[in-house]
């Protein structure tokens, strides 16, 4: 059967989707971007990737998060939006905005991990021709490495950006090395646009430690990703381990996690979820965007129905006083 063209929906930028501002950019990135870290790679039919990125894309989804290793298997996640690519996103690429990542491993040898200038150069270069792109619009340092001089893998972002990405970010740099990255990159003008972080109501180190405030006074953006703790905050584990979870196959999130004392906290943060007429998941992805200084949250998903639960948090955004020392009172437990 021959597949129709793509045709996305005509009310994408008028169905409820927020846009923020990147820092001091001209960059609005959607409240909410899609993240392809698992379920976009090789062990994913490619039917239930194309179904998810349109589904995201139609409803307002224009950021779409992506590193060289994602898939499983490595690069594959990046192959399959290619496929995407070169199926039907082709005619709308400048109204997305693309990120890739190098820093974590990749290939064999000594020159596919870390932050040295040939590990990122090379694997841009490999994103680019997996994705069937001429340029991505944000490439990151995907962490800190210790050993690299800092100055190394600063420059070669410095000169990435000069052709192959528009924009240069960062994702999970200790305070110090952020501090001297944001310094650096200004003095060569290539600012920061986006700073990367683990941030949720349970793991708010980025609150802190510093740098989410640190991100803002330097005219960075923010991105949160793991908004519902590797699942933890989606309510899946209010009544134990469901056999089919990530818990109960050990992917990512552990059996130990979930003692007596953390059901608790989220059984009560269910309940607060519920008097505000949302989901524990809705209400923790609306916790994020409260803070004006978070630019985007990534959401990962199996289904489009996980993408269509995800942006019902939309509705409702907004807390109270109450509602928020509650929450912070559960969150720190």
């Amino acid at each position: 059967m021959i597949e129709s063209p793509y045709q996305p929906s005509p009310d994408r930028y008028d169905d409820g989707m927020v846009y923020r501002r990147a820092g001091r950019s001209g960059v609005l990135l959607p409240a909410f971007s899609l993240g392809m870290w698992h379920n976009f790679g090789s062990g994913q039919a490619f039917s239930n990737v194309q179904r998810m990125a349109h589904y995201a894309f139609d409803r307002g989804i224009t950021h779409f998060d992506l590193a060289n290793n994602y898939g499983p298997a490595y690069g594959t996640a990046e192959e399959n939006f290619g496929r995407l690519m070169e199926r039907s996103f082709r005619p709308y690429r400048d109204e997305m905005f693309i990120a890739t990542k190098a820093g974590y491993d990749m290939w064999p040898g000594p020159y596919g991990n870390w932050g040295s200038r040939k590990y990122l150069t090379a694997s841009l270069d490999q994103s680019l021709r997996r994705m069937k792109l001429d340029y991505v619009d944000i490439f990151y340092s995907h962490r800190h490495d210790p050993e690299t001089p800092l100055e190394e893998t600063l420059q070669a972002l410095v000169d990435i950006r000069r052709g192959k990405a528009l924009y240069v970010g960062l994702s999970r740099y200790p305070l110090e090395a952020a501090r001297f990255a944001f310094r650096y990159l200004a003095e060569r003008d290539v600012p920061c646009l986006l700073f990367q972080d683990r941030y949720n109501i349970f793991s708010r180190q980025p609150e802190t430690s510093g740098v989410l405030s640190l991100s803002a006074a330097s005219g960075s953006g923010f991105v949160a990703f793991s908004p519902l703790a590797q699942g933890l905050l989606t309510g899946r584990y209010l009544d134990g381990i469901p056999q089919d979870s990530r818990m109960a196959a050990g992917r990512s999130l552990q059996r130990e996690v979930l003692t007596d004392a953390m059901l608790e906290r989220l059984r009560a943060l269910n309940d607060i979820a519920r008097q505000r007429g949302q989901t524990l998941a809705e209400m923790a992805l609306a916790w994020l965007l409260r803070d004006k200084r978070v630019t985007s949250v990534i959401v990962g998903a199996s289904s489009a129905a996980q993408i269509e639960d995800n942006l019902r948090a939309l509705e409702n955004a907004s807390f109270s006083d109450d509602e928020l020392a509650r929450i912070d009172a559960l969150s720190r437990e």
